[in-house]
C-alpha cells in the first residue's frame, strides 16, 4: 500500500512539474499576442458556457407556450408566434454556443501550434547537444517515439486541460445552481451524488487503464525500435539471411503489444458501460422527481423538458471525462518522458561566454592525457603527442589501443579525465564547441550520407557555398565525372545512409564534403580501411592532395597508406610505444616493423592468390 501511495505521489509531482514547464508556453513573458489570444479564447469559452446553460430556458418556454392550458385567451396566433419565436431563440442560442466554441478554437490554435513548434525545436536542439555517450546508449527508434508522443501530448494538454476540464467544472456549477434555485434541493442532491460517484468510478478505472496504456506504449516503443533497427541494418539482415529471424522478433514484440491493446479495449468497454449505468441512474432519478412534480401541478411540462435537457447537457461532457482524463494523464506521462530528456544534462558543455577557437597554424598537442569511458576501463594513459602545424601524423596500433578515442577527444565528444588537449595553445575545454567543430574536418571509415541528393550531401560541408565551389570540390575528390554521368547528376538521391552508392563513391562524396568545408585541421579516421585495394589507392591520391597545407592526423589500419607521414605513432593499450618516420621505425625492428612485415606478407599472399 505504501509503495502504491509513493508511486501515486510521484506521478502527481511529475504531473505538476510537467504543467509548470508547459505554462510558460501558454503565458510567455515576452509575447503579448499569445496572452491576448489566450485571454480572448477564455472569454469566448465563458460566453459559450453561459449561453449553453441558458439555452434550455428557451426550450422550456417554447414547450410551455404550446402546452394545453397555456393561456387560450391570448389567441392561437400569439401562441404559435410565441412558440415559434422561442424555438428560433433556442436555435440561435445553440448556434451561438457552437459558434463561440469554434471561434475559441480558432483564436487559440496559433498559441497551441507555437508551443508545439517551440517544444519540438528545443527537444531537437537538446538531443544534438547531448554527448556521444548518451546517443550510443539510447535506442533511436524508442527515442523518436518518446519525442513524437511528448510533442503530441503538449497539444492535447493545452487544448483539453484548458478547454475541457475547466469548462466542465464551470458548466456543472452553473447547472447545479439552476437546479437548486429553480427546482429543489433534491434535484441538486441526486445530480451531485451521481456526478461524484461517476467521477470517482471514472478516475479509478482510468488510473487502472493508464497502467495498461503505459504497458501498451512500452510494447509499441519496443516494436518500433526493433523495426527501425532492422531496417537501418537492411544489408546485414540480407547478409545473414535473417529476414525470418527479424520478422519473428518484430512479431513477438507486436504480440505483446496486441495483448496489452486487448486489455485496453476490454477495460474501455467496462468503463463505458459503468459510466452509462451511473448516468442513466441519475437521469432516471431526476426525471422521476420532475414527473412527480408535473403530476402534482408544481411543475410544467416545460420544466420536465428543461430538466431533461440539463441532464443531457451534463451527460455529454461527462461521457468524455474518462477519455479526457485518461488522455491528460497519458499526455502528462508522455510529456514527462520528453521533459526528462530535456533535463538530461549535456556531458560536454561550453564554459560561460566561451571564445571562438583561433587557428593560426593548426598545432595539436596532447599533454599527459588520461581518458576512460568507464571508471574501470582506462583507454589512454599519460598520452603525450604534439602534431606540429602542417604536419601529417599517423597513429597505428591494434584494436582497442585508443586510436579512435583520439579523434573523439579532438572533436570534444568527450572531455579528458586528466591532462589537456590544446590547439594552437588553446585548451579545447575553454573554447566554444561550434568553433572547434568548424575548424576540424573528418573523413571517417564509413561515410554516412543523408537520404537526400548528392549535391545536398556535398554542400553539407558548407551550406553557403556556391554551385561552382561544390563542383570544384567534387572535381578535387575525383567524383565529378561519375556524378555527371548519372541521369539526375547532382540531384541524384543517394538513399538511406547512402546505400545507392558504392563504398568508394560514398568516400569520395565524403572527401568532397570535407574539401568544401576547407578546415585547417584534418582527421582521417581509417578513411580507406573498408575499401578494396584498387579503390583505396585511387582515394589515397585524393586524400594526399587534401592534406596539403593542413595539419593531418591519420588513424590507420593499413600501414601502406601512411608510409609518407612525417611521424608515425604506435599505440598499445593507451600508451605510445614507438614513434618516428617509416624508415626509422623499420630500422628499429620493433613493434611497427613486425606489424609491417605481417601486413606485407598478407599483401603478397593476396597478390599471389
Amino acid at each position: 500500500m505504501t509503495d502504491q501511495t509513493d508511486a501515486d505521489r510521484d506521478n502527481t509531482q511529475s504531473g505538476w512539474r510537467t504543467i509548470r514547464k508547459v505554462s510558460p508556453y501558454l503565458w510567455p513573458k515576452d509575447q503579448a499576442w499569445v496572452k491576448w489570444r489566450v485571454t480572448a479564447a477564455l472569454f469566448m469559452l465563458l460566453l459559450s458556457k453561459i449561453i449553453s446553460v441558458l439555452t434550455p430556458f428557451f426550450y422550456k418556454g417554447a414547450v410551455d407556450t404550446m402546452a394545453p392550458g397555456a393561456g387560450p385567451e391570448t389567441g392561437v396566433f400569439m401562441l404559435i408566434a410565441g412558440a415559434v419565436g422561442l424555438t428560433v431563440a433556442y436555435g440561435v442560442a445553440r448556434l451561438m454556443t457552437i459558434g463561440f466554441a469554434q471561434l475559441r478554437d480558432a483564436v487559440f490554435a496559433p498559441v497551441g501550434q507555437r508551443a508545439l513548434r517551440r517544444l519540438a525545436l528545443e527537444t531537437f536542439q537538446h538531443m544534438h547537444a547531448l554527448s556521444l555517450r548518451y546517443h550510443i546508449t539510447r535506442k533511436t527508434g524508442g527515442l523518436s517515439r518518446i519525442i513524437e508522443r511528448g510533442v503530441k501530448g503538449v497539444d492535447f494538454l493545452l487544448r483539453f486541460l484548458l478547454f475541457s476540464i475547466g469548462p466542465l467544472v464551470l458548466e456543472l456549477l452553473m447547472i447545479a445552481g439552476i437546479l437548486f434555485f429553480v427546482f429543489d434541493v433534491w434535484y441538486l442532491a441526486i445530480v451531485a451524488v451521481t456526478i461524484a460517484i461517476y467521477i470517482w468510478f471514472t478516475f479509478k478505472v482510468t488510473e487502472w487503464r493508464v497502467k495498461i496504456r503505459k504497458e501498451m506504449n512500452d510494447q509499441d516503443t519496443d516494436a518500433n525500435q526493433k523495426a527501425i533497427d532492422s531496417l537501418l541494418n537492411f544489408e546485414t539482415v540480407k547478409y545473414f539471411n535473417a529476414e525470418a529471424r527479424e520478422a519473428g522478433r518484430y512479431d513477438n514484440a507486436m504480440r505483446q503489444y496486441e495483448a496489452a491493446a486487448l486489455k485496453t479495449a476490454y477495460s474501455l468497454a467496462f468503463l463505458n458501460f459503468g459510466q452509462s449505468f451511473l448516468i442513466t441512474a441519475g437521469l432516471v432519478g431526476v426525471m422521476v422527481l420532475a414527473a412527480i412534480g408535473v403530476q402534482a401541478g408544481d411543475l410544467t411540462v416545460g420544466d420536465f423538458v428543461m430538466v431533461n435537457a440539463y441532464m443531457i447537457q451534463i451527460t455529454m461532457p461527462l461521457n468524455f471525462l474518462g477519455t479526457v482524463y485518461r488522455e491528460i494523464r497519458q499526455s502528462l506521462i508522455d510529456m514527462a518522458q520528453m521533459f526528462d530528456l530535456l533535463e538530461q544534462p549535456p556531458e560536454v558543455k561550453d564554459i560561460k561566454n566561451a571564445p571562438a577557437l583561433k587557428v593560426e597554424g593548426g598545432e595539436v598537442r596532447f599533454e599527459n592525457v588520461d581518458f576512460r569511458y568507464e571508471a574501470e576501463r582506462g583507454i589512454l594513459h599519460g598520452f603525450d603527442l604534439t602534431v606540429k602545424a602542417g604536419q601529417t601524423v599517423a597513429i597505428v596500433g591494434p584494436s582497442g589501443s585508443g586510436k579512435s578515442t583520439i579523434g573523439r577527444l579532438l572533436f570534444r565528444f568527450y572531455d579528458v579525465n586528466k591532462g589537456a588537449l590544446l590547439i594552437d595553445g588553446q585548451d579545447v575545454r575553454e573554447i566554444s564547441q561550434t568553433s572547434l567543430h568548424d575548424k576540424i574536418g573528418i573523413v571517417p571509415q564509413d561515410t554516412v550520407l543523408f537520404n537526400d541528393t548528392i549535391g545536398y550531401n556535398i554542400l553539407y560541408g558548407r551550406s553557403d557555398a556556391s554551385i561552382e565551389e561544390m563542383i570544384d570540390a567534387a572535381r578535387a575528390a575525383k567524383i565529378h565525372d561519375f556524378i555527371v554521368s548519372l541521369p539526375d547528376g547532382y540531384e541524384t538521391t543517394v538513399g538511406e545512409r547512402g546505400l545507392k552508392l558504392s563504398g568508394g563513391e560514398k568516400q569520395r562524396v565524403g572527401i568532397a564534403r570535407t574539401l568544401l568545408k576547407n578546415p585547417p585541421i584534418l582527421l582521417l579516421d581509417e578513411a580507406t580501411s573498408a575499401l578494396d585495394t584498387e579503390t583505396e589507392r585511387d582515394i589515397q591520391d585524393s586524400l594526399r592532395l587534401m592534406g596539403q597545407g593542413r595539419t593531418v592526423i591519420t588513424i590507420a589500419h593499413r600501414l601502406s597508406t601512411i608510409v609518407d607521414s612525417d611521424v608515425i605513432v604506435v599505440l598499445e593499450q593507451g600508451h605510445i610505444v614507438e614513434q618516428g618516420t617509416h624508415e626509422v621505425l623499420l630500422a628499429r625492428d620493433g613493434r611497427y616493423a613486425h606489424m609491417w612485415q605481417r601486413q606485407q606478407a598478407g599483401d603478397e599472399d593476396e597478390v599471389a592468390a
